[in-house]
């Protein structure tokens, strides 16, 4: 489905169902240098079981036009505008990584519309490394390699999604590196440099979680080495979040689909 979100192009995927602004609606969120293509099996399993379903594509990302924004405060203000445009009052928002920081944000920025907040493979601060950064600018194919070797914590998963003959590792490679081909450099960085950037830039979680009245969930991977469970205490202290940890790396949705699935139904009953 295509929105007029703050006058430009934005793209949002609606689980294979026209988007019905009277059901409950959830919106998802991606991380850095990913579309809504991550949330395939979540998207279509709620928007068949009665869900308004919005996973977007931020701007410069996917299919939405760009240019990326500059923080986490403007993408949840945009993610905000979203809702406004597809007609939806209040919505469950869920986001993984760089997008449970925008999620964050946005029930923090409008408490009232957020029914639900989850936060799958997060952490707070989400401070990146200076070498990190430095190859995400100088060699980004290699920070991408980089960067999948530590998202996802074993070799394979059981069948599920995306199901037998898929290689994780290479999925989420390939998705990464068409992101970052399809758009064009921000201020001479690279896009994900410049998701990166956004992440280690956020400093205002505590605060936000502060002014968040919905119920929270963080949904956490074991062996996650990118947003490491131990540093979400403070976070979880602060939103008073329900904490389901599961059997995966940073890469949940698509390691650990069965169990993502099963903590997000329970987030949201």
């Amino acid at each position: 489905m295509k929105l007029h979100v703050q006058g430009r192009s934005a793209s949002v995927y609606t689980g294979s169902k026209p988007f019905d602004p009277a059901l409950p609606c959830i919106a998802f969120v991606h991380g850095a240098l990913g579309d809504h293509g991550v949330w395939t099996l979540l998207a279509r399993w709620f928007a068949h079981h009665g869900h308004g379903v919005l996973a977007v594509d931020l701007p410069g990302h996917g299919r939405s036009e760009g240019p990326p924004l500059p923080s986490v405060e403007a993408a949840a203000d945009w993610l905000l505008a979203v809702l406004d445009a597809a007609g939806a009052p209040q919505a469950a928002l869920a986001g993984h990584s760089m997008g449970s920081l925008i999620a964050l944000e946005a029930a923090a920025r409008a408490p009232q519309r957020a029914t639900r907040l989850v936060m799958i493979g997060t952490a707070y601060p989400m401070k990146v490394s200076d070498a990190l950064l430095a190859t995400a600018r100088e060699r980004p194919l290699q920070a991408i390699d980089m960067v999948n070797a530590f998202s996802i914590g074993s070799l394979a998963s059981k069948p599920g999604y995306p199901g037998p003959g898929m290689w994780l590792h290479g999925s989420n490679r390939a998705l990464m590196r068409r992101t970052l081909a399809g758009s064009p450099p921000v201020d001479g960085r690279n896009l994900f440099e410049h998701d990166f950037r956004v992440c280690d830039a956020y400093a205002g979680g505590l605060q936000a979680a502060a002014q968040v009245r919905c119920a929270a969930t963080l949904i956490l991977g074991r062996n996650d080495q990118m947003t490491s469970p131990k540093v979400t205490k403070d976070l979880a202290a602060a939103l008073k979040a329900r904490v389901a940890l599961v059997d995966s790396g940073h890469s949940l949705m698509a390691e650990a689909p069965d169990a993502v699935l099963a903590a997000l139904r329970a987030a949201l009953a």
